[in-house]
């Protein structure tokens, strides 16, 4: 984990800042943040816009699915397959994906096939570089001012912290261009170079980031129709769109909504807000406190009954030799933690 100037500087400071000259959160007002979102993604304003536009435009052209589910296709059947997608299906690939292979470099594709394969796994949402550089932001100061989606800021600064603190910074060195592309190079992203990236103010090629949106697109809606016509296709795509609003959710509830709630057993990195919870947790994997103590991790359910699907998809591809290697840290976190009793002067909420 990289910390310093360089990660100081890597994102794209809003126009309220991170911290005042007392070194203490800023809390900007809703009127503020909702400013700043329309900002980022004024296409007009600057073309440098255009991955925060695109991401937006991504969750715009769902909405059309969205409202044909919902008053021409709707059916408890399909609804239950909505939910299943949204919070089991897209949950898991995002944290298999964006979380340990994209952000952590948890594990390893054996071939470049397999890395495709899983990538494309569910309808495309999120642009990688949004995720990936200030999720790595996100480890150095979590809780602290220059988080991305600080829960303390409130809720809905993190709910628009993917428009509003989530871009990389448009003035970066070429020296420090250079180094955060290390993030991105096993991704299989197609990256500008230094020269593109201060046309266009994103390490991502526009080029590629829209083209693999409409093939992801083109291909998941027709398989979809295929196996249920419209129906079907309407209401998987108004899954993606619902786990794609919905998920910004998770950066203030995993957070304990800016509050202490570690419990004692459970959560045992008392150096953030970070906390264990049972429905992200069994329903994607995503033991979030656990998470914290070893993000390097391809596993974070380390705990009788921390069911952990991702870490199933990563194992299975393991066995079947499409993963070349892994990191699982759970004999390390079993030894360090699991009888370790609590400090006396930790509070529990």
């Amino acid at each position: 984990m990289v910390k310093g100037a360089f990660i100081d500087d890597l994102l794209y400071t809003p126009s309220y800042g991170w911290k005042d000259k007392d070194n203490t959160l800023i809390v900007p007002t809703n009127q503020q943040l909702w400013s700043e979102a329309f900002s980022r993604i004024n296409i007009f304003k600057s073309r440098k816009n255009w991955i925060s536009f695109v991401s937006f435009l991504m969750l715009a052209s769902m909405l059309p699915f969205f409202i044909l589910f919902l008053f021409k296709y709707f059916s408890w059947q399909l609804l239950i397959a909505v939910v299943v997608y949204a919070m089991m299906i897209m949950g898991t690939h995002g944290t298999i994906w964006f979380h340990r292979y994209c952000t952590h470099k948890s594990y390893g594709f054996s071939h470049p096939v397999w890395r495709i394969i899983t990538q494309n796994l569910v309808i495309k949402t999120i642009p990688e570089e949004i995720y990936v550089l200030s999720h790595h932001v996100h480890h150095c100061k979590s809780d602290e001012p220059g988080d991305p989606y600080n829960a303390q800021a409130g809720f809905l600064y993190c709910m628009l912290a993917e428009y509003n603190h989530q871009r990389v910074s448009p003035s970066l060195s070429e020296e420090a261009y250079k180094k955060a592309t290390h993030f991105m190079d096993h991704t299989g992203v197609k990256l500008n170079t230094y020269q593109q990236y201060q046309k266009w103010g994103s390490m991502a090629s526009p080029a590629y980031t829209i083209a693999i949106w409409l093939i992801n697109w083109a291909i998941w809606y027709s398989i979809l129709f295929l196996i249920g016509g419209h129906a079907l296709a309407c209401a998987i795509f108004s899954a993606s769109m619902l786990w794609f609003t919905f998920i910004r959710a998770f950066n203030y509830t995993g957070h304990g909504g800016g509050k202490e709630k570690h419990r004692e057993g459970v959560d045992f990195d008392r150096s953030n807000l970070s906390i264990n919870q049972t429905r992200p947790g069994l329903l994607a994997g995503e033991w979030h406190n656990n998470h914290h103590l070893f993000p390097g991790s391809a596993r974070a359910g380390f705990l009788p009954g921390q069911l952990d699907l991702a870490w199933i998809y990563i194992y299975t591809l393991r066995k079947l030799r499409m993963v070349s290697w892994y990191r699982d840290s759970k004999k390390e976190f079993l030894k360090k933690y699991a009888k370790a009793p609590v400090p006396a002067n930790v509070q529990l909420s």
